[in-house]
């Protein structure tokens, strides 16, 4: 039973993979949360596969700075929360109930505060500079 486990996690891992590198193509697919996904489920499915993604280009690109230092570009920040908003729109206007709208208007408050006083926000630059000397370290040893 944990070996099926294990290979679900993996096949999620790169089912979110995939998506993800769609996302880069295609801007209403947002590639860092998939990402995110991918690497969540490639630490729970497999040692091998979790090293091997955080070896590639597409994980320290879009996810060693927020994982690393939690920090993410303004740009990712809002591609992740307006698609979570978009999202949360759905049941918003469907639903009639006063107090699942109250919830839900509660979580998309707490979902900005959250990015905005606990996630630092760089510059674009700011990350590439940021990348090159941690690139520049780990091939110096």
């Amino acid at each position: 039973m944990k070996s099926i486990t294990k290979f679900l996690y993996i096949v999620l891992g790169f089912l979110f993979l995939g998506l993800g590198v769609v996302g880069i193509v295609l801007p209403l697919i947002p590639t860092t949360p998939l990402l995110l996904l991918a690497s969540f489920f490639f630490v729970k499915g497999s040692e091998r596969f979790d090293r091997w993604f955080k070896s590639t280009n597409l994980y320290k690109k879009h996810l060693e700075s927020f994982v690393k230092r939690r920090e993410m570009t303004l740009k990712q920040k809002l591609t992740i929360l307006l698609t979570a908003d978009a999202m949360i729109a759905v049941p918003f206007i469907i639903l009639d109930t006063i107090a699942v709208k109250l919830l839900l208007v509660v979580v998309v408050i707490y979902k900005y505060y959250y990015f905005f006083t606990k996630i630092k926000t760089v510059a674009p630059e700011t990350r590439s500079i940021h990348e090159q000397a941690l690139v520049e370290k780990t091939s110096h040893k």
